[in-house]
């Protein structure tokens, strides 16, 4: 299973969802690997707590060897490094993967990430892929790359508005280079129960018939700590209230 955690607009907690989401899925004993395609590599700093792109391969490797042929390639599987904790591993981002994604899509390299991803097929249980906030190479590499669609939403006007056109981008990749994609679900975060705007605005999401998973993800400074810390929620704190909330969401996906 190849899942994409996607949204155009930045700050709606693409990283933490997908990190969390599949600590939980390490932790239960599926081997989970995170694709980290977002050149600000937030979900590699998160997961193996380092701000640089460090020594060890990256998604800029591997795109460079897409762009590059070589007589002897690395394996899919040589670009994903462990994280420290068991069972999760992270194909690192790097900052310079901003600098390619001219030649990438001048040359139509875009199944390549699939191609990829589906020979570790083997190798893992769960694929989590972590995108850019904007529809561009990489994040349509990775629509294309993924059986289903999770789209983060923060419950406000501003993000409202946006998710109808993403609604139709993700339609449009379908049609177009992947008819097994599904949107799966909308995963509402940051949400504050006792705030009428974000009550009433899932209720209006719901009564059009989008997908708005339960649980909602509750606003939680221990989401924070977490970053800090560089320690996905179901490590730092298991009892805590948004870490059940992580557990029971990822359980719901299956």
């Amino acid at each position: 299973m190849r899942r994409v955690v996607f949204n155009q607009k930045g700050g709606v907690g693409k990283s933490t969802i997908t990190c969390n989401l599949a600590a939980i899925g390490a932790e239960q004993g599926r081997r989970t690997l995170v694709v980290d395609l977002d050149p600000q590599g937030n979900s590699t700093q998160y997961l193996l707590g380092q701000s640089g792109p460090g020594s060890t391969p990256s998604l800029l490797d591997f795109f460079d060897q897409v762009l590059n042929f070589k007589f002897n390639p690395r394996d899919s599987a040589e670009f994903a490094t462990a994280t420290p904790f068991p069972g999760l591993d992270l194909m690192p981002s790097h900052p310079d993967l901003e600098d390619l994604q001219g030649k990438l899509e001048s040359r139509y390299k875009i199944y390549k990430l699939r191609e990829a991803l589906e020979q570790l097929g083997d190798r893992y249980d769960r694929i989590w892929i972590d995108t850019p906030p904007a529809l561009n190479f990489y994040t349509k590499s990775a629509l294309i790359a993924a059986n289903r669609c999770l789209i983060p939403f923060d419950c406000d006007d501003f993000s409202r508005r946006a998710l109808y056109s993403l609604l139709e981008n993700v339609q449009e990749i379908r049609q177009d280079h992947n008819h097994g994609l599904m949107i799966e679900g909308i995963i509402v975060n940051q949400f504050q129960a006792r705030a009428s705007l974000p009550r009433r605005i899932v209720e209006e999401l719901t009564a059009e018939g989008l997908p708005v998973l339960i649980p909602y993800l509750s606003a939680s400074v221990k989401i924070r700590e977490s970053h800090q810390h560089s320690r996905p929620v179901v490590h730092l704190d298991p009892r805590h209230k948004v870490t059940r909330e992580y557990v029971e969401l990822h359980d719901t996906l299956g």
